[in-house]
């Protein structure tokens, strides 16, 4: 079984700590795909893993081996990188059996893994060419069969579609997504990219500055963010997030804010040790309403994206709050509107950023 565990793993450059104690499970068949801002760490995790980079402290299992100390040839991992890597003055075929050959895999044998990769990419008439007679979605296609005809129990992917342009990018995620499931294979996958993340995962990790803020399915990461820092990471457009302050009274916690005015918390509940503290308030630019009696901003801009149309309100106080409209909205830069929302569909968070649930 290609199950995979990291106990307290960190990552130090001298004194620089850029790993800080991950704790993580991968059960077989997963996909999980590692995202968050650069230089938080995501690929140097997923380096750890392959073996290409030293694992500081605590200790890292595929199957039940600990492989820490193990080189990455032996870990049973494949690699697929953002750049190709491919030999240019070897074929097709020559690229993708390479490590085999490296490894002594008899010539037929190798010959056969080569034909099964290429007719589960649909690259068999592509065997003879040389890289530089491909496109930029064939090499990457090369590169994924010479991963397959490895066997890993792991695959690891780091920003493979980076360089392709949004139609590559669109082809060949549904590609990678056909794999997987053809293949049961076990796939940690690195992006910057949120509808790659969304799109592919089972499960997404969230990292900031070397520590993991959430792991979750995309829906649970959508809708029930962890913290601050997740909220305003997941989603296009990004959720809407607010300064509050919270003030005890005798009616209750009130929440003032200056693009929403006020609202009374109650007296019971998540909120009542809130009073006197400073928080925020977030909700989805799908979730927002006009109101002509709530605290007005300015359109600041507006974005026709055929299927709806986003509209971005500045407020005297500096925040902006972008709303998800029809794409007939006949609205105009400079209108003054105001914002109203359903409590349902609003998230809260204290002063310290971690999610406040009403519900729970």
């Amino acid at each position: 079984m290609a199950e995979l565990q990291l106990k307290n793993i960190s990552k130090n450059y001298g004194a620089l700590n850029v790993i800080k104690g991950i704790d993580l499970d991968v059960t077989h068949g997963e996909f999980i795909v590692f995202v968050g801002p650069s230089g938080c760490g995501k690929s140097t995790l997923l380096r750890m893993i392959a073996g290409l980079e030293e694992i500081t402290g605590g200790e890292l299992t595929i199957g039940d081996v600990l492989v820490n100390e193990v080189a990455p040839q032996n870990r049973g991992i494949a690699m697929v990188f953002q750049n190709y890597a491919l030999y240019p003055h070897m074929t097709v075929e020559e690229n993708v059996c390479f490590g085999l050959k490296l490894a002594g895999v008899p010539k037929e044998e190798r010959a056969t893994r080569a034909a099964e990769a290429a007719r589960i990419l649909q690259i068999g008439h592509l065997m003879d060419r040389k890289p530089s007679q491909l496109s930029g979605g064939q090499r990457q296609r090369v590169a994924i069969g010479r991963a397959i005809v490895r066997d890993p129990k792991v695959f690891l992917f780091d920003e493979p579609l980076s360089n392709l342009d949004a139609a590559l990018r669109a082809e060949t995620r549904t590609e990678i997504a056909k794999l997987h499931r053809d293949l049961d294979a076990t796939i940690i996958y690195v992006t910057h990219d949120q509808t790659e993340a969304m799109t592919l995962a089972d499960r997404i990790v969230v990292l900031d500055k070397g520590i993991v803020q959430q792991v979750g399915s995309p829906l649970d990461l959508y809708n029930r963010p962890a913290n601050v820092f997740v909220a305003g990471f997941i989603g296009n457009p990004k959720m809407n997030l607010l300064p509050v302050e919270y003030v005890a009274s005798d009616a209750g916690v009130i929440m003032k804010s200056a693009v929403l005015g006020e609202s009374n918390l109650g007296k019971t509940g998540p909120f009542a040790a809130l009073g006197g503290t400073a928080g925020t308030i977030g909700f989805r630019a799908q979730h927002g309403e006009f109101d002509e009696n709530a605290p007005k901003g300015t359109v600041e801009f507006v974005e026709r994206l055929g299927d709806i149309t986003l509209v971005g309100l500045r407020y005297p106080s500096g925040d902006l709050v972008i709303l998800s409209r029809p794409a007939i909205w006949e609205g105009e830069i400079g209108q003054s509107l105001g914002v109203r929302l359903d409590p349902a569909n609003c998230h809260y968070f204290g002063p310290d950023g971690a999610a406040i649930r009403p519900q729970d």
